[in-house]
């Protein structure tokens, strides 16, 4: 009987450690954690005052705007780009950078407009046309602070980082990014976000 119940008790201490508690209205399934009690450490996301957040490894916050456990992924905001300056909120951090120690990556479904670039970004197969995505966001109000810069986009794909979106003084110096683009789109449909998608617990990274 001892054994039976001890077995119960350590069924339900593992069924505890599997999800965490909601953040504000956002569940936090598994393998995600938001404490060393629940969920899989080395997927830690954090619960600040009610907002689920994603740290990059170089210590910037973005916002989780949802997460999809069943495909392993989420949906981080981009960073405000500052209107005066043309300037990415993380352009201080280098942009966005992954730890490649850890289970996440940027996934292939983002496409990622980048501003006030300086001409040598000319010498890369970047689409800085007069056609280019990034032309239509100028010309939002939202991204109104960019208009007149160079600018250019790219689909993250398989054959770059899928770590990295860079940006630096001298580079780029603001970006954003928008998940499952399609040529026709109008932008008020736009979906706005940078998709990660994590490797499961069973897998080796």
């Amino acid at each position: 009987m001892f054994l039976i119940y001890f077995l119960m008790g350590l069924v339900t201490q593992v069924s505890a450690f599997d999800a965490c508690p909601k953040c504000g209205s956002m569940e936090v399934p598994y393998p995600l954690s938001t404490d060393d009690t629940c969920g899989d450490p080395r997927y830690r996301i954090y619960c600040n005052n009610g907002v689920l957040e994603f740290l990059s490894s170089e210590g910037f916050y973005y916002k989780i705007l949802s997460i999809n456990p069943s495909a392993y992924k989420l949906v981080i905001k981009p960073p405000t780009i500052q209107k005066n300056t043309c300037y990415s909120a993380d352009l201080a951090f280098g942009g966005l950078k992954l730890s490649e120690n850890l289970p996440f990556n940027i996934s292939t479904h983002n496409t990622v407009l980048l501003f006030n670039c300086s001409e040598r970004i000319l010498l890369s197969p970047l689409n800085c046309s007069s056609t280019s995505f990034c032309r239509q966001y100028e010309a939002d109000e939202r991204g109104s602070g960019c208009k007149g810069t160079l600018c250019c986009h790219f689909l993250k794909d398989a054959s770059m980082t899928q770590h990295r979106i860079r940006v630096r003084v001298g580079g780029c110096t603001a970006y954003t990014s928008i998940v499952d683009l399609k040529p026709g789109d109008p932008v008020d449909a736009w979906n706005y976000g940078i998709e990660l998608q994590w490797l499961p617990p069973n897998l080796p990274f």
